[in-house]
């Protein structure tokens, strides 16, 4: 498929600001915090993204075994598997009753312990490969939910920064309104004391 996307990797001059955002936003010194929380620190700090899509990097490094387990799995689940399947038991039975009542000698005759061999086999195959398929989709799963965790604890992060900056500009605002209030007073008391 080509080479793997990543995320670019934030400037380390952003180490000082990542250390701001870890002790004021998390309450948790830079040093303190696990390996994800410092990514998400670092990544906020250096105002970038850190979404991207996991699905796509978990299916790039897969090697060929990796991805022909997930084929087999999927095939082995599906209806076409199932319908195929039941075709080739009724083919198998009703062959070797054709050849029963046509020659009296069949390859495979009624207990159908051949049949049972190869079924043997089957699922003597097919439960190690699905296996391997469910523990690469239990990783994925789990690689997935670090990375939500890490894109849910941004968005936190940054709704943080923007209450605070939010805050900030309402205080600022707000005192800004009050002096223009004085001043509008003080004016208008002047215009009535020239009047009066």
């Amino acid at each position: 498929m080509g080479a793997r996307s990543r995320p670019p990797t934030p400037a380390p001059a952003s180490t000082h600001q990542s250390a701001a955002i870890a002790s004021t936003l998390m309450g948790a010194s830079y040093d303190t915090l696990d390996e994800r929380s410092q990514k998400v620190a670092r990544h906020v700090a250096a105002r970038e993204h850190i979404s991207r899509n996991v699905a796509e990097d978990f299916h790039d490094r897969a090697r060929f075994g990796q991805r022909a387990a997930d084929e087999v799995a999927r095939f082995g689940g599906s209806w076409t598997f199932v319908g195929l399947f039941g075709a080739a038991m009724v083919g198998w039975v009703g062959l070797n009753a054709v050849l029963l009542w046509g020659r009296g000698q069949t390859f495979d005759p009624y207990p159908y312990i051949l049949l049972n061999l190869f079924l043997s086999m089957l699922a003597a195959i097919q439960a190690p490969i699905i296996l391997m398929s469910q523990n690469r989709q239990a990783e994925r799963d789990r690689i997935a939910a670090e990375h939500d965790y890490e894109v849910n604890l941004k968005a936190e992060l940054e709704i943080m920064m923007l209450h605070e900056k939010l805050d900030v500009l309402r205080d600022t605002q707000w005192a800004e309104l009050l002096a223009i209030q004085r001043q509008q007073l003080a004016l208008l008391g002047s215009v009535l004391d020239r009047q009066g």
